[in-house]
């Protein structure tokens, strides 16, 4: 097949590396992102792009996005899935098989042109195609499809299809990071051509990121097998290499066993990585590399200069200005009046049960006493996605909303994407996180806040203990 784009740059730096991820936040208008694992891999995308480094992303082009969060009449929250068109993605013209339960899917991919969002490279894959049948399309619908063989689909898709894309391309690659479980396939697909698990180890770095079993994803080994998960490595040999005879083959543990080098996100996560994972024979080191965020996307200019030029009245007066941009939002979604002036807290993340949304509310007396203060005046706003198929998070937000619904000074807001997480992080005086310990493996929200002036009020959880400055 003929390329007829250059997609890697001849100037870029270091080795070939192919970053493969469920999801990317690169832009509020790219929606194929959910939470910290897409903030994450759009912030080393960018950080690429800026740094020249030679690597280009793997992820996949959802249909629908994630879901799109809203209210309905009674003011509860609505999840709507809406299909979505992008005209700055490029069609490739590039389309080719792969095998989903013994059936042919054909799968399409599309390039992100790093000059459109400034970013490192990034191709996407598509089944939503007419070359395919009606089930086959609706692999790519959704990011986190509740559907267990649609789950293990997007995974071939993303890991398998990822692969032979860049077979296609004539790539060499020289590393494949899987960021997260989610790409498996790709090393049954790297494996197959060597049969070498050693050969496939020196290619293979992994970051693992969450200490919940929810998000260290597992599926019978059985069911794997039957829809060509594996890709064309004899069953027998898929036993044996990933020592798992029956049962539930787990992503994580697989993963750790594939890779020559694997990094938890943060010190403490480190150390509960390491602990979730003993005694599991095979398994590479995990170390920590703890997260970041792109300091160039996220940190306000004009608080920037203002901080360079030690300027107390301009960060003041610049800070004021970021809270009342942000105080335009809350008022439009709630008709309510926040005050510049006053303190403003903000809890503002995924909508997971062990990050505990309600936890400052658990005394409601005590939390009554706190916004009805007049001598220490304060404001507060929740905003987070729930898993849209979570009908307790979903109870959450709602009841936190209801809760909160008579006072003028607290707020719940709809569409925490990346437009309203930049306008919360500006705005906010207290970023507030109160996961429970060891399960906030990084939580790089606090990353961003802290760049716009703002403090970080937190369980001594993830990246917090590594950035704390007492006094």
């Amino acid at each position: 097949m003929n390329i007829n784009f250059n997609y890697r740059k001849p100037e870029a730096k270091g080795k070939k590396v192919a970053y493969f991820s469920m999801e990317f936040a690169i832009d509020q208008c790219l929606k194929i992102y959910s939470g910290g694992l897409g903030f994450l891999a759009g912030s080393h995308l960018r950080s690429a792009g800026e740094l020249n480094q030679n690597l280009i992303g793997i992820g996949i082009l959802y249909k629908h996005g994630y879901y799109d969060q809203n209210r309905d009449s009674n003011q509860q929250m609505r999840v709507d899935f809406i299909k979505k068109d992008y005209s700055f993605l490029m069609d490739t013209g590039i389309v080719f098989p792969v095998s989903v339960h013994d059936h042919t899917v054909m799968v399409k991919a599309f390039y992100l042109a790093p000059d459109i969002f400034g970013t490192a490279p990034l191709f996407l894959l598509s089944t939503d195609i007419p070359e395919n049948d009606y089930l086959s399309r609706t692999i790519t619908h959704r990011l986190y499809d509740p559907n267990e063989a649609t789950k293990i689909a997007q995974s071939i898709v993303l890991g398998i299809g990822g692969a032979k894309l860049l077979d296609i391309l004539h790539d060499n690659t020289d590393i494949y990071h899987m960021n997260e479980g989610h790409p498996l396939p790709l090393l049954f697909y790297l494996y197959s051509k060597c049969h070498n698990l050693e050969e496939v180890k020196r290619k293979v770095v992994f970051t693992t990121h969450t200490p919940e079993a929810a998000g260290n994803e597992e599926h019978d080994i059985n069911l794997l097998n039957e829809m060509n998960f594996f890709y064309s490595v004899p069953f027998h040999e898929v036993k044996e290499i990933t020592k798992v005879a029956y049962g539930n083959l787990n992503y994580t543990l697989t993963g750790l066993r594939f890779a020559k080098i694997a990094n938890a996100v943060s010190k403490i996560h480190e150390k509960v990585a390491n602990e979730m994972w003993k005694g599991n024979e095979g398994t590479c080191s995990i170390i920590s590399i703890t997260n970041a965020q792109s300091k160039s996307y996220w940190a306000d200019k004009k608080l920037e200069e203002a901080f360079e030029k030690g300027s107390e009245a301009e960060i003041l007066n610049r800070k004021r200005e970021m809270k009342k941009a942000l105080f335009e939002v809350v008022a439009d979604q709630t008709g309510k009046l926040f005050h510049p002036d006053v303190l403003t807290v903000v809890w503002a993340r995924r909508f997971a049960g062990y990050k505990r949304a309600n936890l400052i509310m658990r005394n409601f007396e005590n939390f009554l006493n706190l916004i009805t203060s007049s001598q220490y005046p304060v404001q507060f706003i929740w905003a987070g996605k729930p898993y849209p198929e979570d009908s307790s998070g979903i109870h959450l937000f709602n009841e936190i909303a209801n809760q909160i619904h008579p006072f003028e000074n607290c707020a719940v807001l709809t569409g925490y994407e990346l437009k309203l997480s930049a306008l919360l992080k500006r705005g906010a005086d207290v970023w507030l996180n109160t996961p429970r310990y060891s399960r906030e493996a990084s939580g790089t929200s606090g990353m961003s806040a802290a760049m716009n002036g703002t403090v970080n009020l937190s369980i001594a959880d993830g990246w917090f203990p590594e950035f704390v400055k007492h006094g």
